[in-house]
Parts: C-alpha cells; structure tokens; sequence
C-alpha cells in the first residue's frame, strides 16, 4: 500500500514538472515572438498590388514636382515594420525608407541583411541597383588628397594627419553588382547642379558627407570661384561660440551652391526656460528643426540623417525632454527611443 502511495506521488510530481517546464517554454516564446506574428514566415513581405505600387511615393528632385534624370526612382518592397513618410508640403518631396528596428533578441548582422535585400533601387530605367555591389581597388583613386585639404576637411577626420599607416582603402571605389556607376567628374556634377542648392541635415556624419564633396569639387584647393553664403541661411558664428551651426558655399561659375546644417536629431530643440543657462530643452518630436522649416522651400536635393545621438546618454548630457504637441511627451510607449526616433509627424 506505501509502495502504491509512493508510486503515485512521484507519478504526480514528474508531471508538476513537465507543466511547469512547458509554462517556461511558452512565456519564453512569447517573448520572442508575440502572438500575432508567431505563425507568420519570419521573411513575410506585404505583397503590394501593382495599383499600390505605382500610387507609392517616390523620391523626386528639384522643384515644380520635377524629377531630374539624375536622381532616378526609387522604389521598395514595404516590410509591416516600415514606415513611409511623405508628409513636408513643399517643392521636394522627400521618402524615407525606415530600417526595421531590431529587438535585443534579434541577430543584428541577420536582420540587416534581410533589410539591405527587400530595399531595391532602380535608377534611371536602367534596373541598376545601386545598393548591392562591392568595393574595388580603383588606381585613378583617391579624388582629393587628404593632406591638402585643408579649406574644407577638419583635422579630427583627415586620416593623412593622423598615425594611420594603412591607406589602401583610399583607392576603394563602390562597383554595382550588374552595371556600371558614372565616374565623378567636376564638371558634369556642378552643370547638373546649376542653379540648384545641395544640403546636408544631420549629425556628424553629413558633416563627414558635405566636407568630402567640398573636397571632391575643389580638388582640396581654395578657388575664387567658392564663395562664402552662410549668411543667407543664418549660418554665422554664434556669441560665445567655436563654430557656426553650419557652412553654405556657392561656386559662382554655375550658381551651385552646397550646404550643412548641424541637427543631431533633426527635431526642433529650444530651450524651456530662456533665463536659465542650465535649462533643459524641449526636444520637438512633431517639429522639424527650424533651419528645415525657414530654408526647405530653396533646396532642390536635402540629404538626411541621424541615430548616434537616439540613446538615453546623449538625451541626458544634452538636457532633452521629449515633446508632443508643444507638451511635455506623457506616453509610455513613445519614450522609448526606438518609437520615439521613428515617429513621424501627423
């Protein structure tokens, strides 16, 4: 009778323990993998019919609703977790392809990959796509000489100033996979870009961008041609400052003119209370910076980009509260950085 009674309590705690162990497998795989997606193929796309497609924004260059030849069409296969946004009511008309944010779960070099294949780029009518291809060793290369620079390339990014040895990548040049790219030449590019303005909007990184155009079109060397218009677009040297928000240089031979405004987040940041020197700022989700909002309507091609400033460090070195609607920002979910950067204006 003991062996029976013994008998069955094992008999019922081996399955307490199988319960207990397939409660734990599920809560983990709902982690992972939230109900409504978890029967879903992990590479699903949505499948756009071609009365979608063709309604779908598309990138265009210059004013008048105009496309240059040059800018081409850009077109993508739209992934649930992108957004597109074309909201600006301006001459450019801007798409942004948002790259899927990847969880803590989530393989970073997998995920990039599967987003870099879904993107296709078809410039001109050629099918050419651009974003897929490699770097080549290129002898005609480098473009401009990183020691003599000097007008336009900040010593912290002139790798020839610096203790490097290696500089092999400088002859590097981006080759397509199934076609070819049209070498840069001075030339073509400021006839094509006549009479129109180029800007770069962003953080460090199109600061990086418009300083190694400026290098490019000059050939590292100062010209009469170049000239200084920062002041049209009220990029001069603020009191108290060590540089100007930004650079504006126009080569007089075509009326070209390039440019770079510094927005870290590329929203609009203002301080909340104006009589206190260590005031927080408002950090605008809804309101682009006021630089884009006073100065969008003279650009022809507007160059964007931001995230290495998108972390709770940066947010609390530089002060920035999040606002909506002019308001201090009370929802949970948009105070996450990753809905917060992806947000989009209403």
């Amino acid at each position: 009778m003991r062996a029976g009674f013994s008998l069955f309590k094992s008999t019922a705690f081996s399955l307490l323990l199988i319960v207990l162990v397939c409660v734990t497998v599920l809560v983990w795989a709902w982690q992972r993998t939230p109900l409504l997606t978890a029967f879903l193929p992990p590479n699903s796309l949505l499948q756009l019919s071609s009365e979608a497609k063709d309604k779908q924004p598309i990138l265009t260059v210059g004013r008048n609703d105009t496309a240059e030849t040059s800018a081409g069409l850009v077109e993508a296969e739209v992934r649930p977790d992108q957004k597109i946004e074309t909201n600006l009511k301006t001459d450019v008309q801007i798409t942004e392809f948002a790259s899927p944010e990847l969880s803590e779960n989530t393989n970073s070099s997998t995920g990039k990959k599967q987003y870099n294949e879904n993107v296709t780029m078809h410039m001109d009518d050629q099918g050419c796509n651009y974003g897929k291809g490699k770097w080549v060793l290129d002898n005609s290369r480098p473009l401009y000489s990183g020691f003599h620079c000097n007008p336009w390339l900040s010593h912290m990014w002139a790798c020839r100033l610096m203790q490097r040895k290696d500089f092999a990548y400088e002859k590097l040049r981006w080759q397509p996979k199934n076609c070819q790219m049209e070498d840069f030449e001075v030339s073509k590019f400021l006839e094509r870009m006549r009479d129109k303005t180029l800007a770069f909007v962003g953080d460090s990184l199109g600061r990086q961008q418009f300083q190694s155009l400026m290098c490019m079109i000059t050939g590292g060397k100062k010209s009469h041609n170049v000239i200084d218009v920062g002041k049209e677009y009220g990029l001069v040297m603020p009191h108290g400052g060590t540089r100007p928000n930004g650079w504006a240089y126009r080569f007089s031979s075509t009326n070209t003119t390039v440019l770079y405004y510094w927005s870290s987040c590329l929203c609009d940041l203002e301080p909340i209370n104006t009589t206190n020197p260590a005031t927080d700022y408002a950090m605008h989700l809804d309101r682009p910076p006021g630089f884009l909002r006073q100065f969008l309507h003279k650009l022809d091609v507007l160059v964007l980009n931001t995230g290495h400033h998108w972390n709770r460090g940066k947010l609390k070195a530089n002060r920035w509260v999040m606002y909506i609607g002019g308001m201090p920002n009370t929802n949970r979910r948009l105070a996450m950085i990753g809905a917060a950067k992806n947000f989009h204006y209403p």
